[in-house]
């Protein structure tokens, strides 16, 4: 199993630009199953999840093509096998992403219950219990779930809670439904508005998506189109905070802004100036050890809870105390007895941390629990004295591109080290 060898102490300055966002991609590839036609996309991120979908998607008989200029080509739209097997989605949760487009376009889909990184419940029964009011017949059984459908018919669907995976499931599966779909109480995260933009591309038509209410009139079919896959925001704000904890200097091009607002404001409180235009943020660090700033996770547009571990450990450095509270999953705070073991004064009570800063912190050889928490490791090894080894980095390939790479031109002493 490769590891992560990182010596710390060294400060991160340059340029670089963000990849592609996994969490746009993922909702992206699955609706391919919905077009009669090709699918290209640019700006595809190279990814585990991603080939991992490709895998998903190959399986079932999708045809994938890539071009010269490194753009990928979806047909997706004569599927010989309808079932989604366990041993493609046990480790990936966004396979659940094929049910909805799968009962629309065939009338038939038979998926394994997902897996993924082991952050706490994320009930997939918003999913189904959605889909019923569609009309679609659910059965669970095996670990498989199985959906049938004659044709989805449009609904009004109130969301019990915010699932921003199964607000795109079942945007994607209302456009081809017959009549008119109101989805209520859905997530607002920017990834689902970049889906229904690919989607209304397709020829859907979907309005509101980006706020609490979106509006679907189905159609009967739809077409080919190019996509180009926006920046990742979590990407972008990680090595904001790389730069921050290190102070060092940074700009991030590709990117926008505004996606990043509530991470950007919080990285300013803790000391750091900001600059940006409509394609590029730019941070230098002001203070020798940053000022603690509290972290209270929430659904878009509240801060990301895929920015809390990263966020936990720019505290751990900081001159103060501070608290972070995370509302959206409630085993998000696996990455705080490895930093711990770093030296780090992070104690947890239910789904609060209190951080009390440190000057310094040592390397050691950690583990990975999941993404985030992954990228925290790695965060941490570049301020530890020493050297810090990662292990279980198989979780950080799913969502950083060429992390390693991106912070060697940044000027870290970071290596992969092989298995």
């Amino acid at each position: 199993m490769e590891k992560l060898l990182i010596k710390g102490g060294k400060v991160l300055k340059g340029h670089i630009s963000c990849s592609g966002a996994k969490n746009a991609a993922l909702p992206m590839l699955a609706a391919t199953i919905l077009n009669d036609d090709e699918v290209t996309f640019k700006n595809l991120p190279y990814l585990q999840d991603i080939t991992t979908m490709f895998e998903l998607l190959g399986s079932m008989g999708a045809k994938i093509t890539l071009d010269e200029s490194m753009d990928f080509s979806i047909s997706s739209n004569k599927l010989v096998d309808l079932e989604a097997r366990y041993e493609l989605v046990k480790t990936m949760r966004a396979s659940i992403l094929v049910l909805g487009p799968m009962v629309a376009k065939y009338g038939y889909a038979k998926i394994a219950l997902p897996g993924g990184c082991a952050i706490g419940s994320r009930p997939v029964n918003f999913h189904l219990d959605a889909l019923k009011q569609l009309g679609a017949s659910i059965d669970l059984k095996n670990g498989y779930i199985e959906a049938k459908a004659d044709r989805l018919k449009g609904a009004d669907i109130v969301f019990d809670g915010i699932t921003v995976t199964g607000t795109e499931n079942i945007m994607m599966a209302a456009c081809l439904a017959k009549g008119t779909t109101t989805l209520r109480n859905v997530a607002m995260e920017p990834e689902v508005s970049d889906l229904a933009d690919l989607l209304n591309k397709m020829g859907a038509k979907i309005e509101g998506a980006g706020s609490d209410l979106i509006t679907i009139n189905g159609v009967e079919s739809l077409h080919s189109t190019i996509y180009t896959i926006p920046a990742d925001r979590i990407e972008a704000g990680t090595y904001l905070v790389a730069a921050a904890l290190t102070g060092g200097e940074i700009k991030i091009d590709s990117i926008q802004p505004k996606r990043l607002m509530n991470v950007v404001d919080r990285l300013k409180l803790s000391g750091a100036q900001i600059d940006f235009d409509e394609s590029s943020v730019s941070l230098k660090m002001n203070k020798t050890r940053p000022i603690p700033v509290d972290i209270f996770t929430a659904p878009f547009p509240g801060f990301p809870t895929d920015m809390q571990a990263q966020f936990s450990v720019l505290n751990a450095m900081a001159d103060g105390t501070s608290k972070v509270e995370e509302n959206v999953f409630e085993n998000r705070f696996m990455h705080v007895q490895e930093l711990n073991r770093m030296g780090c004064n992070i104690s947890t009570n239910g789904n609060t941390a209190e951080i009390v800063g440190v000057k310094e912190i040592s390397g050691a050889q950690v583990m990975a629990t999941d993404l985030r928490a992954s990228a925290s490791l790695i965060l941490a090894g570049l301020v530890a004295s020493g050297e810090t080894v990662v292990d279980r980095i198989y979780h950080i390939d799913r969502g950083y591109e060429r992390i390693e790479e991106k912070l060697s031109y940044l000027g870290a002493d970071i290596t992969r080290l092989p298995s």
